[in-house]
């Protein structure tokens, strides 16, 4: 994990560099989150990782040092709705996109984590395969995405508490199953998500 990709654009003559990534693309209820960063080049950030491979606590952590410490943070979604119209691949761009669009200071290069280019629009963009494991910023905005998205969640499970979105965060979870079993499905399930039980 360093600064490798972040410096190649900078050599490049590129002065905003971006990571990108997002949260939430598997789950059956809930937006889908993405987040961009913009770090000081060289900036230490001790156990920043794959959001991922860090537990919630030090995701936590992470998550207000990022805040902090960052040039610019923004973060975009795109709500079930969307994901039901729009498939859940353009929903992750287009929440990718509002992330890159509304940091503060405009970013001229995204480094975005995968292989598939979203298309901001008016920037240089650079997918890296795994990159939330190998490049700062991208990890830096896995952490930003993973902890605003688990936060949201939280705050449906008052809204919905029969689901127990707090326990799974809207993964399809044995548990999750069960509650759409006897429940039904609610206004933030994504419906396409939900095929089989919808055609039952």
């Amino acid at each position: 994990m360093d600064y490798s990709y972040e410096l190649n654009a900078i050599s490049k003559g590129y002065k905003n560099i971006c990571g990108v990534d997002e949260a939430g693309r598997g789950p059956l209820a809930g937006p889908v989150y993405a987040a961009a960063v913009i770090l000081p080049v060289g900036l230490e950030i001790k156990g920043l990782n794959d959001s991922k491979k860090l537990s919630e606590k030090k995701r936590e952590k992470l998550f207000e040092v990022i805040k902090e410490k960052a040039i610019s943070y923004s973060v975009g979604t795109a709500s079930e709705k969307e994901i039901d119209d729009i498939n859940i691949l353009n929903a992750t761009f287009l929440a990718m996109k509002r992330a890159v669009l509304g940091l503060n200071i405009k970013a001229d290069y995204a480094l975005i984590d995968g292989n598939r280019y979203p298309n901001i629009g008016d920037i240089y963009e650079e997918t890296v395969i795994k990159g939330d494991g190998k490049v700062m910023s991208i990890a830096a905005a896995s952490i930003i995405a993973k902890v605003s998205r688990d936060r949201f969640m939280l705050k449906l499970a008052e809204e919905y508490p029969e689901y127990q979105f707090e326990k799974h965060k809207g993964y399809g979870t044995k548990l999750h199953y069960e509650m759409i079993g006897k429940y039904g499905i609610s206004p933030i399930h994504r419906k396409t998500f939900l095929k089989n039980i919808l055609n039952k």
